[in-house]
This record gives structure tokens, sequence and C-alpha cells, in this order.
């Protein structure tokens, strides 16, 4: 049998290549200021600014990375924010799966009522002051717990999870778990957790992005510099420029303070994304469901 195919009409290829111009240039407005930040950190410090770095590096040097590194804090500011992001997120995750499942049974007494009380939390907090002395009455001033316990749940996050058990776990499946003599718990960690993979990967991520770049609990709730995370070192440096000149002997004859804040910016940039970048390859394949899961909050 022979195939026929459709003949595209001249329209159908104005339209084909609009779309590929349009998605170019989307693709360049997105593409090049990772480029020029990239280059512009491995750049000499003349270069960036004067001006001359608009693609490429101009006079390569790692100056601006040997700076960051040979700074007090920015070595126990990265190991913080990995344990905070770590901790925080394996705490995010148990907590929203332990919320979502019940709340995702149709036989679950008082459903409606918990989501009710969930969701009022979303449109109405206590506020700055509140939460503060909640967090000091706690005891948790100035320690690592103040960094993850005050966010430990998520509503959104539980609502998108709580729909897709609903959507993709079958009442079917509990009750012939059920009958096979499984209780809640094992259904939970041998049936449902293995079926909610993409789930799990989304919220994950979400968490992880959003421990990552938080500095704010950290601006409030910590005092000791050996506690703060990354970003809040970043913060110190870039915004009100504390740069320790004292730790930067190697460099001081080789830039002066200007030029060293500029390498310094674009460098502590690279640094504060690039891990976030290496781990969201391995998980954007779920975000198409994840988001077509949280377009559904019935």
């Amino acid at each position: 049998m022979e195939h026929s195919t459709i003949k595209e009409t001249n329209l159908d290829r104005l339209f084909t290549v609009v779309n590929y111009v349009i998605l170019t240039l989307f693709l360049i407005t997105i593409l090049y200021p990772l480029v020029y930040i990239a280059s512009a950190s491995i750049s000499s410090s003349e270069a960036v600014i004067s001006g001359r770095v608009w693609l490429w590096p101009i006079e390569p040097t790692w100056m601006g990375y040997e700076a960051v590194f040979k700074h007090k804090l920015i070595v126990s500011g990265f190991m913080n924010s990995f344990y905070y992001t770590v901790a925080g997120t394996l705490i995010n995750v148990v907590m929203t799966i332990l919320a979502a499942y019940p709340l995702s049974r149709k036989d679950f007494y008082g459903k409606n009522t918990f989501m009710f009380l969930f969701v009022f939390t979303m449109m109405f907090t206590g506020g700055l002051i509140p939460s503060y002395l909640l967090v000091k009455d706690l005891g948790l001033l100035n320690t690592t717990w103040s960094m993850v316990l005050p966010g430990a749940l998520g509503v959104w996050n539980m609502i998108i999870t709580r729909t897709y058990f609903q959507t993709t776990i079958p009442d079917e499946l509990l009750e012939a778990s059920q009958l096979d003599g499984c209780n809640d718990f094992q259904f939970v960690w041998k049936i449902v957790l293995p079926l909610s993979g993409p789930i799990i990967a989304v919220i994950t991520l979400f968490y992880a992005v959003g421990h990552w770049n938080s500095f704010f609990n950290a601006l409030i709730y910590l005092k000791s510099q050996k506690l703060f995370p990354l970003q809040l070192v970043l913060r110190d440096i870039l915004v009100q420029n504390d740069v320790d000149m004292n730790m930067l002997v190697d460099v001081q004859e080789a830039a002066k303070r200007e030029g060293l804040r500029e390498l310094l910016k674009y460098s502590l940039i690279i640094v504060a994304t690039l891990p976030l970048m290496i781990v969201y390859p391995f998980v954007q394949k779920y975000f198409v469901k994840g988001i077509m899961i949280g377009s559904l909050k019935g």
C-alpha cells in the first residue's frame, strides 16, 4: 500500500518558519545572559568594567573563583546551604506525603475540615513578628532547626501531591492489597511510593530550590556567621560590599576593590546556581506531568 501524505500549503510553511523564528529568539533571550555571566566570571576585571565582554571571555583568568573560595565564609556557607537543602527537603517530602495521602482517601472522615484548615493557612498567616516570637519561644533561634522546621510543610505542594494520589492510585488497588493482608503503612511504603516517582521528584525539586535560595529566614533567625547559608553570605558580599581584603592577599595586586567586586558578582552567581543546574536535567522530564497534575485541585 502506498502511504499518502498531506501536502503542506504555503501558509503551513510560513507558520512553521514563524514558529522557528520566535522560538530561536526566545532561546537567544534566555541563553545569552547565562553565557554572558559565565564569560564575565572568567574575564579580567578591567575587561568586565570597561564593557568589553559581550559574549566570549576577554583575557581569561580564574581570579574571581580564587577570590570566592578564599573568602572566609564561602566554603562554610556552601556546606550550610547543602545541609539545609538536604535536611529540609527530606523533612518537607515526608511531611507532604504523610499529609497528602490521608486527604486523598475517600474513607477519611473529616478530610474536608482538614483541607479547609490547610487552605486557610495559605490565605491568612500570623505575620513576621508572631512567627519570630514562636521560633524564639521554641528555642530555635540561632540553630540549624530554624532553617528547616518553620516551613516543614508546603500546603500548595501537599495539594498537588494529594491530587496525584487521587488520580493515579485507584481504589481497587487499595482493596486488593487489603485482601492480601496489607495495612495502610505497608500500602503507602510498598505500593503508593513506588508508583509516585514523578510527583515526588517534582516536589523534591521545588522544595530543594526553595531551601537553596532561601536567605530571609537566615537573616531573621541566625546570628552566628558559622550558620549562615551561602545566599546570606552572597548578600553580605554583593549588597553590603563586605569583602575582607586581608583574606585576598594573592589577588590584591591584580585587581582593585571595585574590579574584584565585579568579578565576585559573576563568579558567585555561577557558584550559587551550578548545583541546581546540575540536578535539574535529571528531574526535568517529570515537570510536565507535575504541572498538569497541579492544574487540577479538585
